[in-house]
């Protein structure tokens, strides 16, 4: 059936003639065998055309297939399906005493999505969502399931694929012992005589927002271990109320905040399982850089605020381990990351992104993959210094192309081959 499918945020409308739900793995396999372009939509929190299937392609949700969460409490580990978000897993994990290391500020997104776009989480000496994956199950091009765990030649290639070797039909993730988390948020950090290391390594997950309209922070959130010390941060001051990261907006969503301990899943995100937002009046840009540029990045930022404010609602920067995954933003270098939440004016934000990536360009910044940015595939392939063993590893693969839509394609196509 012909229906008008949209991403969460409603900038992007796609061509794909057909949006599928089947109902089980079966009859998931035997769609993706039968179509020769399959997209698959996840849960539709990317802000370009990362998901589009072309007017000769079909989108698939995983929505309709059963919701499989099997945690094997010895091993420490949890088999997920393809369709499963963070909510719903964290809470099944949460009720094995185990844990995630690590949670992307939004809980609603797809655990295979965020995964294969390399969304990331926080913390100095936390990997990505991805450095949790120890085996990914794949539905290949004619339907069959190929499963590559840790160990395989291509299992750095695999993780973080953007959707172009197969559909995910379930991941393996590592588990740890269950934890509790405590969120304490300051107010007003100047940019001016930042020690960014020391401030960002105060707590297990630390964010500073800001809306670039004065130098500095608005607010830091830092998350707190409970088995860890309590930090001390003389450098801004204790909120007096709960906060938004958006100012001006209410926090009746948020996180519970004034170090009111509470599990890790209820404290890591920024927003709570609970509230389900039904859509994004917004839109989002991110850059990962290697830590040590962290200070003159931001510098470099402040001198284009003027530029930058009138567009944004708020900007997060957060740090992230390094990852061995070949497509991940933080693959080989600790990484600081530069979030950008912008008004849902198009016309009006690109023009801001692109001056953006101009001041972060002597920086090695690598784009979010499911985000906004205009990075051209020349500079892409620069960055990323196993791209072109991920251009193979998919010829291999997918040697139809079946997966590879427009957006794969000039992420694939060789460095030399750019205009």
């Amino acid at each position: 059936m012909t229906e008008s499918v949209t991403n969460w945020a409603g900038n992007i409308t796609y061509a794909a003639r057909e949006l599928h739900r089947p109902g089980s793995l079966d009859a998931l396999s035997a769609l993706v065998a039968a179509h020769p372009k399959v997209r698959v939509l996840g849960s539709g929190h990317s802000f370009n055309e990362i998901a589009e299937a072309g007017a000769d392609g079909v989108l698939v949700s995983l929505s309709a297939v059963p919701a499989e969460v099997d945690v094997d409490t010895a091993a420490r580990t949890v088999r997920v399906g393809g369709g499963v978000r963070y909510a719903e897993l964290a809470r099944v994990v949460h009720e094995h005493g185990l844990a995630l290391h690590n949670m992307a500020s939004l809980p609603h997104i797809s655990v295979a999505g965020s995964v294969a776009t390399g969304t990331h989480g926080s913390g100095v000496a936390n990997g990505s969502l991805a450095s949790a994956v120890r085996e990914v199950e794949l539905i290949t091009a004619d339907g069959s399931t190929l499963r590559i765990g840790r160990g395989d030649r291509r299992f750095d290639g695999a993780v973080t694929a953007l959707g172009a070797l197969g559909v995910v039909s379930a991941l393996t993730l590592d588990l740890e012992p269950d934890f509790r988390v405590e969120q304490h948020v300051f107010t007003e950090l100047p940019l001016e005589g930042l020690d960014f290391e020391t401030v960002a390594a105060t707590a297990y997950s630390v964010s500073l927002f800001t809306d670039w309209r004065e130098p500095g922070f608005r607010q830091v959130w830092l998350k707190r271990r409970t088995d860890q010390p309590l930090p001390d941060f003389p450098w801004a001051r204790p909120a007096t109320e709960a906060m938004h990261p958006v100012p001006g907006m209410p926090a009746v969503n948020c996180t519970r905040q004034f170090g009111v301990p509470g599990p890790w899943h209820e404290r890591l995100p920024h927003f709570r399982a609970d509230f389900v937002p039904s859509s994004g009046a917004e839109l989002q840009s991110e850059y990962l850089l290697p830590r040590p540029y962290a200070l003159e990045a931001l510098h470099a930022l402040d001198a284009i605020r003027t530029t930058v404010a009138p567009v944004l609602q708020t900007c997060e920067v957060r740090t992230i381990a390094a990852d061995a995954q070949w497509l991940s933003p933080a693959y080989g270098r600790d990484s600081v990351a530069l979030h950008f939440t912008w008004v849902e004016d198009t016309a009006a934000v690109l023009p801001v992104v692109r001056r953006l990536e101009e001041a972060l360009d002597a920086f090695e910044a690598r784009p979010h993959w499911g985000k906004v940015f205009t990075v051209p595939a020349r500079t892409l392939h620069a960055r990323y210094p196993r791209l072109a063993d991920f251009a193979a590893l998919a010829a291999e693969l997918d040697p139809s192309g079946k997966f590879r839509n427009a957006f794969v394609g000039d992420v694939l196509e060789p460095a030399e081959t750019t205009p």
